[in-house]
């Protein structure tokens, strides 16, 4: 009988939780902290360039998502430029002392599709700088490689486009990432519901990341139980080995011991 799942580690910490949550789009702050708490989540992804992290006259989220509770991950998001990617976490880093972080640079709407070649740019300068970078990228296994190598420490293909809800759209890519990989993969942006998720996780990733289908269904508290449920049973549909397609019926039971 297989172990209980042991979680998954990045940059040298440790998760039990294997989603990641976002932590905009909510439409108020105690909504975002009891979805993140029925979430079960450990770490979340904070917008530095949206999310008031510094002034005390306004709502901070720190007062109702401890960071002495969960893991911040500053991220890039707004960002269309290697140079403003790179400078928005320099400036998280100083205020916060955050070095784990994730980057993302975005091409122009309506695809906000990443722009790898900025990204490139950005997580050279990044990890030349000693940052731990977890880095959104296309579900191109050459690139993602790429970033691999050049010492990103996780991998985070877009299943679809950001905020969109429509899955993952490219298994066959998503699945090529991970068995190339060293490093661990998260399926990140275009998950809509909690089949999203587990599929994700039946395709072999370490963790999904999920905002806006959390925080924008009509229950968000709700979705995030649906979708810590649905991580937990992808994780263990794909440790169990899924049964062999085949193109033609099987008894389900066996053939021999008729009653005639």
């Amino acid at each position: 009988m297989k172990q209980a799942d042991e979680g998954w580690s990045v940059a040298g910490r440790k998760f039990i939780s294997r989603l990641v949550v976002g932590t905009g789009k909510y439409k108020d702050l105690p909504t975002t902290a009891a979805a993140i708490e029925a979430s079960g989540a450990e770490m979340v992804t904070v917008a530095v360039r949206r999310v008031n992290l510094s002034d005390p006259a306004a709502p901070m989220l720190q007062d109702y998502v401890s960071p002495g509770r969960y893991t911040y991950l500053p991220n890039t998001a707004g960002c269309f430029t290697a140079d403003q990617a790179v400078r928005t976490l320099r400036l998280a880093r100083e205020a916060g002392g955050w070095n784990l972080v994730k980057l993302e640079v975005l091409g122009p709407a309506p695809t906000l599709y990443p722009d790898m070649q900025g990204t490139f740019e950005a997580a050279a300068a990044l990890i030349a700088d000693g940052f731990d970078v977890m880095v959104y990228c296309a579900d191109d296994p050459i690139a993602a490689k790429r970033l691999e190598e050049m010492g990103c420490v996780a991998i985070m293909p877009l299943g679809a486009p950001i905020g969109s809800g429509l899955g993952v759209q490219n298994p066959l890519m998503i699945k090529m990432i991970i068995e190339n990989a060293r490093v661990p993969v998260l399926i990140d942006a275009g998950v809509g519901t909690a089949h999203d998720a587990a599929f994700a996780m039946e395709l072999g990733c370490d963790a999904v990341l999920v905002n806006s289908a959390i925080a924008m269904a009509d229950d968000p508290v709700l979705m995030a139980r649906a979708m810590a449920a649905g991580v937990a049973a992808g994780r263990l549909a794909y440790r169990a080995g899924r049964m062999p397609r085949r193109d033609a019926a099987s008894a389900s039971s066996p053939m021999t011991g008729l009653i005639r």
